[in-house]
């Protein structure tokens, strides 16, 4: 690996929301993936996990010198139609048990039945929670969206007040895609250059986090590629990049981040 692949995979690992969203998930394994985030090359921005775990990641990273690592979890995941007043019940414990990042899931079948309302309201009421406690990062599930509604959906969840716009939920068959990335990031260029976006779903190997990496320089400018704006979602992302530059996830951080 060059130095210009050894710079990309730096980059991509700082960027990185390192995901566990399984069934199986136990207290040893999201134990294990908060070890995992303190890699060799520096730590990743957050971990992302079921509600259930929001404690004990934090306490896990905060105990292994992670204190920096966000931790994410989901709300109204991943269906996206529970009842607004569970969304919200959902976050309050999260925050209280201490998480930074909210992503909750539009409600994106009601925009397809023709319901926008429905998900600025939701937005909006998740925003008034998370209001200098968490960033909100709202899944618009792009996969199960044509391209209109891809654009609608972007546009109410930034005016409604998301600080991230996310493509997917990683549980349908089509998640993130250059083509929904481009539409959503030149929504962000238009519509408030702040808020950041979040690819999740799909990708495994390193080219695949540089294709929206470039996308989005190209759109909205390196200067603009920070943790605060841009974010990839994914499980196996990391260990390939590992690889690529000839570590593991098993070898040891250097040093307290």
């Amino acid at each position: 690996m060059n130095d210009t692949e050894l710079q990309l995979a730096s980059r991509v690992i700082a960027l990185l929301d390192l995901t566990s969203l399984n069934a199986d998930d136990t207290d040893a394994s999201i134990q294990a993936l908060c070890r995992k985030a303190l890699t060799p090359v520096g730590p990743v921005a957050a971990v992302c996990v079921y509600p259930q775990f929001v404690r004990l990641a934090r306490s896990t990273l905060n105990t292994l010198g992670g204190d920096s690592i966000q931790v994410a979890t989901v709300c109204n995941f991943p269906a996206g139609d529970a009842p607004l007043a569970e969304v919200l019940a959902q976050i309050r414990q999260a925050l209280a048990d201490g998480a930074n990042e909210i992503d909750v899931v539009y409600p994106y079948r009601a925009l397809i039945g023709g319901d926008e309302q429905r998900g600025r309201e939701l937005v909006a009421a998740c925003k008034a929670l998370c209001e200098g406690r968490a960033l909100l990062k709202v899944i618009l599930e792009t996969g199960e969206l044509n391209a209109m509604l891809i654009r609608r959906a972007s546009i109410d969840a930034i005016e409604a007040g998301a600080d991230f716009i996310k493509t997917s939920t990683g549980k349908v068959k089509v998640n993130a895609t250059p083509e929904a990335a481009e539409l959503m990031l030149h929504v962000i260029a238009k519509t408030n250059p702040n808020v950041g976006f979040k690819p999740a779903g799909g990708m495994r190997m390193l080219g695949d986090a540089a294709v929206y990496l470039w996308l989005a320089e190209h759109t909205l400018g390196k200067a603009w590629v920070t943790p605060r704006h841009l974010r990839f979602g994914a499980s196996s992302l990391l260990d390939n990049t590992l690889e690529l530059i000839g570590l593991s996830a098993n070898t040891p951080a250097q040093g307290a981040y």
